[in-house]
Formats: C-alpha cells, structure tokens, sequence
C-alpha cells in the first residue's frame, strides 16, 4: 500500500483538476452551441491537441506497446497508416468542413449537416447518421469505461464494480458540467500528458539497458525477427494495417474539433500541432513496446506481469524504472487516454439525441438554457448504458468495438469527404454511401474475404456508391451550388 499511495495521490489530483477545469468551462457556457461546439472558438493549439487526444485512447499506451512487445516492429504498420490518414484529414477535409458546416445554416452536429448540405426535408440523412452514431458510440463508451475500470482494478486492486463506477465518474463530471469546452480543455492537458509519458518512458527503458546499440542487440538476440518489418505479413496485411487511416475521414468525435476551430485560418497551424503531437506519441508507443523487449530480457525475474499480458508493459515499465510519484503521473497518461475519448464520445452523443432528435422533432423553439440542460441529461442518460453494457466486461457488445472504427470511416468518411470538395454530389449519393458503406462493413466481416480490413472495400463501395446514385438522380439545387461554391472561395482565399 506504501507504493500505490503516491499514485492514488496523483491520480485524485489529476481527477480533481479536470473537475475544476470542467467549473470554468461551465462559466464560459453561455448557450447550446458553446456546450456543443465550445462556440466555434478554439485556437490552434487547443484544436491541435484536443483532435489529437480525443483519437488516441488507452490503446495508444496499452494496445500499441503490447502489440510491438509481443510480435515485434512489425506491428508499427497500423501507427504509419495512422499518420498518414490523420493528415490528409486535416489536409483536405478539415478547413473545408469548417467552412461548410457554418454556411449550411451553422451545422453544429455531422447529422445537421448532412440535412442542410442536400436540403433533405425528409430528414432521413438526419435520423439514419444519427442513429449510427448513437449505436456505435454507445458501445465504445462502453469499451472506454472498461478500460477505466481495469486501470484502476490493476493499479489499486478494487474490485471490477468498484473501479468501474470510480474511472467513469470522473469523465462524466466534466463533461456534464462544462461540455465541448471542458472537454477540449481537459483534452489538451490530457495530450500534453500522453506525450510526456511516451517521451520519457523509452528513454528511461534504454538508459536501463545500456543504450540504443546493447538494446539492439538485446532484441536481435531474442528473436532477430523482432527487427523485421514485414515479419509475417503479405500485401494484402500490410494494405489491411495501413488502411486503418482510412477510418480518420469518419470519426465523428474528430470531425468535431474541425468544426469547432475559432475559423478556418487557425487549421493550418492546428495540423502541424496536432501532427508533431501525433507523431511523437505513436513513435514513443512503438518505442516503449520495442525497447521493453530488451529490458525484460535482461530481466526476466520481472517479466512476470508482462508475460500473462504484453498489453502491461508500459504499465510496468513505469512501475519499475521511476520513483512511485512519477510513476503515479505516468499511469494517470492512460487514465488520460481513457478520459479524454470517452468524454468527445458521450458528448457527440449527447449532441445527436438533442440536436438531432430532440430539437428536431420534440423541441423545436426550445431555448438555449432548455437545450444545454438537456445535453447534461442525455450525457448522464448514454454513461448510464454504457457503464450497464460495462458491468460485464466479457459481454460480446464489446467485441463491436473491433471494427466501430471501420463502420464510422466507410459510413461516414467517403460522405464528408466528397462532401467537401464535389458540388455534384446529392441526397441520394450521401444516403447510399452510408447505408452501402456501413453494411460492407457489417457483411465483410462476417466473411472476412481475403482476410482485407473491412474498411478497405467499405469505403471503395461507398465512395462508388455516392458517385452512381448522384450521377443518376436529379443535380444538386441552385442554392446548394451556391453554398457550396461560397464555402470553396472562401477555403481557397485563405490558402492564397
């Protein structure tokens, strides 16, 4: 208990000071589209960083590491398909959909915007995207409040009930209170975190061993094919790993922050912060997993915990090579991880049913107070069922999470991006994309053919989807033409 103590310290304080940030943030709250969208005024670096931190969940300091421990470098691919689809979003999509969603009658969810982009008045495109998003955000906040629990269920020994109602508190009290602001805040100490702790802990694992070169070796001598970047993998795992990045297009919680910047000057800034930020913390991940080789290794009486499960090794590693308080600020990153995308996904949420059902069907001329108040109420209802789907960490809804990433990027992805930069696209072409993109998902699989990632195909047959079905039907209005060639001059005239 001597040793936990200074890391249950640490993670009070941490705990506690995201409440008080989320105190400011209710301050600053003054309307639905500030608890929603923070009023559409983040600067750069806190949209940077916030994008950033709202993307990598525990699996950034727990899946990676473990990964890379127990196969190798090989397993970096998915961080390099990462990279890559992480800035041709920022690089093609997120100024424009800045731009866009204000001049569509200043859309302030992804469903809203659909509905004003195609001028739907069947509202279909409202409700189909909502409801995707409700469903598959309702199970991976499920997934994030199991990795809460499981943190604090391994670093204090609470039992899973306990732990489970301790990490969700936490991020909902935040959330509840301040909303977009406070998230986003909290997002940026929370990234700021993450890439302290996967700088420093490599560093201090090769300082242990001896240097790069003795770590090298180390590996090379366990198992020479830890060095090999293409160990057991064929053309078609590769392209499956890189197309991970693919899912970057759809992410509702990212395409937030985008939309959310104070304009579309602060973009360009934002996506060198957010890249560095990016790159930094994926290459510490990989570091981590690959330099513990070495360590455990050389020390194999303390392999114990990492051998049961690869997924502890930065865990550990923390544990055994710093003083118990920065070990406890260490490990509160991985609580940082888990907050800081729980909290954009249960608000996205809440957004969806406010915005887009209960405004736009129950509420139409509720107030702003009215509205806000009901956002905290559908926050509080989604942690509800998502810590209910989380009382049983073994039950099968988690095993959704796995590919939630691919059902976003293919229903999603190929809209907003043709969205934002083909004026000939329509109702019916963004209606198919969704519903073809999200069912290759689903149908390929249960297949699983040529063992290719289901967002490959997804997205290829959405994005074939929207060209035929727009092609085929009536053109876009007038007015739609209009909006859409006033959102391009005015992206086009900041970039000259």
């Amino acid at each position: 208990m001597t040793d936990s103590m200074p890391m249950l310290v640490t993670f009070v304080v941490y705990i506690l000071v995201m409440i008080v940030i989320g105190l400011m943030a209710y301050r600053a709250t003054n309307n639905f589209g500030d608890y929603i969208l923070g009023g559409r005024r983040l600067g750069s670096f806190v949209t940077a960083l916030s994008a950033g931190a709202s993307d990598m969940s525990g699996w950034l300091l727990m899946g990676l590491p473990g990964a890379i421990f127990l196969s190798g470098i090989s397993e970096s691919w998915i961080a390099i398909g990462l990279i890559i689809g992480a800035y041709l979003n920022w690089r093609f999509v997120a100024g424009r959909l800045r731009v866009h969603t204000e001049i569509n009658h200043n859309a302030l969810t992804l469903p809203d915007y659909f509905s004003t982009r195609f001028e739907d008045k069947s509202r279909i495109l409202r409700i189909f995207s909502a409801v995707v998003i409700l469903v598959f955000f309702t199970i991976y906040c499920a997934s994030g409040v199991v990795a809460g629990a499981r943190l604090f269920e391994s670093t204090f020994g609470l039992s899973y009930e306990t732990a489970l109602w301790v990490g969700a508190f936490a991020t909902i009290a935040y959330t509840f209170i301040g909303g977009f602001l406070a998230v986003s805040w909290t997002d940026t100490v929370q990234a700021s975190l993450m890439i302290f702790a996967l700088i420093l802990t490599p560093v201090m694992v090769i300082i242990a061993v001896g240097g790069i070169d003795s770590s090298m070796m180390v590996i090379a001598a366990k198992n020479p094919e830890n060095l090999d970047m293409f160990k057991g993998l064929n053309f078609v795992a590769i392209l499956s790993l890189l197309g991970w990045g693919l899912g970057y297009f759809g992410q509702p919680h990212i395409l937030a922050r985008f939309m959310a910047a104070d304009s579309h000057h602060v973009i360009h800034n934002a996506r060198r912060i957010s890249m560095t930020w990016m790159i930094f913390c994926l290459g510490g991940a990989v570091a981590v997993g690959f330099f513990g080789i070495a360590f455990f290794s050389n020390n194999p009486s303390l392999a114990g915990n990492v051998s049961e499960n690869g997924e502890r090794v930065f865990i550990e590693l923390a544990m055994l090579l710093f003083n118990p308080w920065i070990a406890g600020i260490l490990l509160s990153a991985i609580l940082a991880a888990v907050m800081s995308t729980l909290s954009c996904q249960l608000l996205v949420c809440s957004s969806a049913l406010t915005e887009d059902f209960y405004k736009a069907f129950l509420r139409k001329n509720a107030s702003q107070k009215e509205l806000v108040w009901v956002g905290r109420l559908m926050v509080l209802l989604i942690a509800v069922v998502s810590i209910i789907l989380a009382s049983n960490p073994e039950n099968r809804v988690l095993g959704l999470v796995s590919y939630a990433w691919a059902g976003f990027g293919a229903a999603f992805g190929p809209v907003i991006l043709l969205s934002v930069v083909w004026s000939r696209m329509t109702r019916n072409g963004a209606l198919a994309g969704m519903i073809i993109g999200a069912a290759t998902v689903l149908i390929w699989k249960q297949y699983e053919w040529f063992h290719l990632y289901e967002i490959i195909p997804g997205f290829i047959f959405a994005s074939i989807g929207i060209v035929v079905f727009s092609l085929i039907g009536n053109g876009p209005t007038e007015k739609m033409v209009s909006r859409f060639n006033q959102a391009e001059t005015e992206f086009q005239s900041i970039k000259e």
